[in-house]
């Protein structure tokens, strides 16, 4: 037992350190940028980054203490209806965002250490600055691509409308009824003049609110080209003719189908509802990435559901090894129950608790795994199942340099984790790497962007006029009745930012 006296003195002189550490840092040299200090760059939750950088210029790579940068933000108009939250990268950088409840004329930031301010704080916007549900399209699309730095084009949009030069409207509202539109889940969407209708085929249509959210939210911010397409509501990509395809949108693709994929549903409403419905999203997961990688524990970790074999099969596996794995089922849906087989069902766990673990397994499900992007962007290595399924991200990826893959049916599995826990250094580095890709590639930015671009690169390539067909309703956009927007753009015909 460490006598009182002692301990008061461990006590104090670790204050001591985290003062000395975070008085290291530097307001003038440290670093922020983003997203979210341009007017332009609305989007649900807006945020931007500080890196902090000592007296001798050199990055911290290690947290200088979670209150070490304070923000404030402010307008000329009188008290701001925001909500700010500063997240701890715990690697020298920190993630600040903010969630405005109603827009301003003026907005200016400011990045404070102390009562001083930091880099070239303070940030002014000025002309306006509009909040996610302001309803405030700007015809010129080209100002926000510009703030959110919106690439020219993404090599998967081009590989998916490489088969489909021309799109005749006609035929696609035909056939995709005739062949998708009773035991699938489909929607047709048309939007004319920023108005966006709907009718929705099939059962289990309820996933439409998923896709009504992304397109109305984009509507707000640009004028969309009049449009028409339809989205797949379901798990399983549709379009399997190689000959004459139509064009079907879904969340996710596979080498034998032709389907034009979109992120997923479960990425875009995590961009939507940042500081909203969701805890787990693409910043928060940064700042909950668990224990030092040299403090996680050394084994393979999974929990999920039923659906697909594999996932037994790692179950049972698993429970074989102890020593290399913690898996476990947490509900059984597809397969019947045997608890001597797969041992006791598991409650949940917390995502971020996931990073405890220094390897994480991801197994298909029905199709892809949707945690894939979430799994990345934490501070672990992430195992993965060589699949036919793929996200809208995936052919970017290269094995051993973002994941380490493994075979289907796992057979080489345990060789690959024990490679892992043998060359330590090299597993870590393809964590970084994977975690540098989700932070350029995956934030909220880029799935709108990447939604943007598939539009309007998709309107393209249509050869008939989108009309309004009949049985399609009309999909308002959401009641802002309670906030202040005074859109500038409505008013004056032009964006005055």
């Amino acid at each position: 037992m460490i006598p009182y006296r002692k301990l008061i003195i461990i006590i104090i002189a670790s204050l001591v350190y985290l003062v000395a550490d975070c008085a290291k840092v530097s307001r003038k040299k440290s670093i922020v940028w983003g997203p979210g200090l341009i007017a332009g760059a609305t989007l649900p939750a807006r945020y931007f980054y500080i890196q902090a950088v000592d007296t001798k210029g050199q990055n911290l790579t290690e947290s200088p203490g979670e209150n070490t940068f304070g923000i404030k933000i402010t307008t000329s108009e009188g008290r701001a209806r925001v909500w700010v939250q500063v997240l701890d990268r715990h690697d020298g950088s920190f993630i600040v965002r903010y969630r405005l409840f109603a827009s301003y004329n003026d907005l200016t930031i400011e990045v404070l250490k102390g009562e001083k301010q930091v880099a070239q704080s303070p940030y002014k916007f000025k002309g306006g600055v509009y909040h996610e549900t302001c309803y405030c399209p700007d015809k010129d699309a080209t100002k926000w691509e510009e703030a959110l730095e919106c690439p020219q084009n993404y090599s998967q949009i081009d590989r998916d409308l490489a088969r489909f030069p021309e799109i005749n409207l006609i035929r696609l509202a035909k056939e995709a009824v005739d062949r998708f539109g009773v035991h699938h889940a489909l929607c047709h969407y048309s939007i004319i003049n920023n108005k966006v209708y709907r009718k929705s085929h099939g059962e289990h249509v309820g996933f439409s609110m998923f896709s009504d959210a992304i397109i109305h939210s984009l509507a707000r911010k640009v004028h969309l080209p009049d449009m028409e397409f339809f989205v797949n509501l379901g798990d399983w990509p549709l379009e399997k003719r190689k000959d004459n395809p139509i064009p079907i949108l879904s969340w996710c693709g596979s080498e034998d189908t032709a389907d034009i994929v979109m992120p997923t549903y479960d990425l875009t409403e995590a961009a939507l509802e940042t500081m909203g419905r969701v805890s787990l999203d693409m910043l928060s997961v940064q700042a909950n990435t668990g224990p030092k990688w040299k403090d996680k524990i050394p084994k393979a970790f999974w929990r999920g559901r039923d659906s697909r074999e594999e996932r037994l099969n790692l179950v049972i596996n698993g429970r074989k090894k102890p020593e290399l794995y913690d898996v476990a089922l947490t509900n059984f849906f597809f397969f019947p129950y045997d608890e001597k087989k797969y041992g006791p069902k598991k409650q949940h766990v917390s995502f971020f608790n996931f990073f405890k673990y220094k390897y994480q397994l991801n197994i298909d499900g029905t199709v892809a795994a949707y945690r894939f992007p979430y799994l990345m962007g934490g501070d672990a290595l992430v195992l993965k199942q060589d699949s036919p399924y793929y996200e809208h991200f995936y052919k970017e990826l290269k094995p051993w340099v973002h994941y380490v893959p493994f075979k289907r049916d796992l057979s080489d599995l345990e060789e690959r984790l024990k490679w892992a826990i043998a060359n330590d250094d090299k597993a870590q580095k393809i964590a970084r790497q994977a975690q540098e890709f989700a932070r350029e590639n995956l934030q909220s930015k880029d799935v709108f962007c990447y939604h943007w671009t598939l539009f309007k690169e998709y309107a393209k390539r249509q050869t008939t006029k989108p009309v309004k067909h009949k049985g399609m309703e009309y999909i308002k956009q959401p009641d802002d009745r309670d906030s202040k927007c005074n859109c500038r753009r409505v008013k004056h015909g032009k964006d005055e930012l």
